[in-house]
């Protein structure tokens, strides 16, 4: 039943088999099965004709197209001859307007259960597929920079300064609230474990160098991989989806010069600023532990803080920094240049970027770690 219709089947002696059809069709109802129909067709022997009788027909849309369609396709296979009169004339149009123009070949989708090996491979041909195209990107922006260094690269000084104040002025707010909460919780955890023993004064230690080595530079690449990078790729992609990236090859332009080149630059030049503004913020922030909570003197915290960090820790954090900014930039406009010609495709290209910034970050920093071990840093 669909909204009230019925579908009754009745065989005459003459083997023809009477598709009734009553109440009303309507789709809020849902369509209705045409597997007793397909039984019946199925039987041995088969009816020699299909007839309807419509007289108790009531109000009908286009789920009776769909179920008298699929009727007439299994007619067709089983070879019986089908008698359309006793339709009405409204549903004979639209049947005869339906089989007027054949189906498109692939048009109806078919899902299909692949195996395991057959998943494994199709993500392994993407990884690898992905990872060349990343090399890629990464060969071209190398040329550019090349290019750059010979004073060939064409792109707008207008443009790096603007991508300069949105990665670094608008940025500090929020680089400045995750620094300080940073430094705040690692004085509070350190604080609990070291009172223990009593020794409150090594948690400006343990905030000095933990910020200034690591959580600085890769609590700011990743919340500008979050702010800055998606905005690359929401930007890029956009300008593909609109064709300015085609119209710029189309004047002999190159898009990774105009676009990607001062983009790049931007980041790798304001994210060890950022990061030097971090480590300070987050130093602030264990300050504000130490001074409230472990009653310490601004001054003492300030003297353990300056003697328990090296030039050696400095440098170390800003140049991962500095690395951080380029491949948050290379994450982004990868994405970008990669994004589909949808709105959809957008956003999914924003998203992507983040991911691939926040993981490139991540695995640079393990080794960065190995390799400041090797060197004994």
């Amino acid at each position: 039943m669909a909204d009230g219709g019925e579908l009754t089947l009745d065989r005459g002696a003459d083997d023809t088999l009477t598709v009734r059809l009553a109440g009303g069709w309507r789709l809020q109802g849902g369509i209705l099965s045409d597997a007793e129909v397909e039984r019946a067709l199925a039987t041995a022997p088969p009816p020699r004709r299909l007839a309807f009788d419509a007289r108790g027909l009531g109000r009908w849309d286009t789920s009776l197209v769909v179920v008298l369609d699929r009727l007439l396709a299994h007619c067709e296979r089983q070879g019986v001859a089908v008698e359309r009169s006793g339709l009405p004339e409204g549903v004979q149009r639209l049947l005869a307007l339906a089989e007027a123009v054949p189906e498109k070949v692939g048009a109806r989708r078919e899902t299909m259960e692949a195996s395991i090996l057959e998943r494994v491979g199709l993500a392994t041909t993407s990884a690898g597929k992905a990872a060349l195209e990343f090399l890629a990107f990464v060969g071209e922006v190398t040329l550019a920079v090349g290019r750059l260094l010979r004073g060939r690269a064409r792109y707008r000084t207008s443009d790096l300064l603007l991508v300069v104040q949105q990665a670094g002025a608008q940025a500090l707010p929020i680089v400045t609230l995750i620094s300080f909460l940073v430094g705040l919780i690692l004085a509070f955890v350190g604080a609990v474990q070291l009172l223990q023993f009593g020794a409150a004064i090594y948690v400006a230690n343990l905030v000095g160098i933990a910020m200034v080595r690591e959580m600085g530079a890769m609590m700011t690449g990743i919340v500008m991989a979050g702010r800055t990078g998606a905005a690359f790729a929401a930007e890029l992609g956009t300008m593909k989806v609109t064709q300015e990236i085609d119209a710029l090859r189309t004047m002999g332009i190159s898009p990774i010069d105009f676009l990607v080149l001062p983009r790049m630059l931007a980041l790798s030049l304001m994210l060890p600023l950022l990061c030097i503004y971090a480590d300070f913020v987050g130093m602030l922030g264990g300050a504000a532990v130490g001074t409230t909570m472990l009653q310490l003197s601004p001054i003492s915290y300030y003297t353990q803080t300056v003697a328990a960090i090296t030039m050696k820790d400095l440098v170390g954090g800003v140049a991962k920094a500095s690395v951080y900014g380029v491949l948050i930039a290379i994450a982004g406009c990868l994405r970008g240049m990669q994004c589909g010609n949808s709105s959809s495709a957008v956003g999914e290209a924003a998203t992507a970027a983040v991911v691939t910034g926040i993981v490139l970050i991540i695995c640079s920093c393990g080794l960065f770690a190995v390799l400041f071990y090797l060197l004994g840093i």
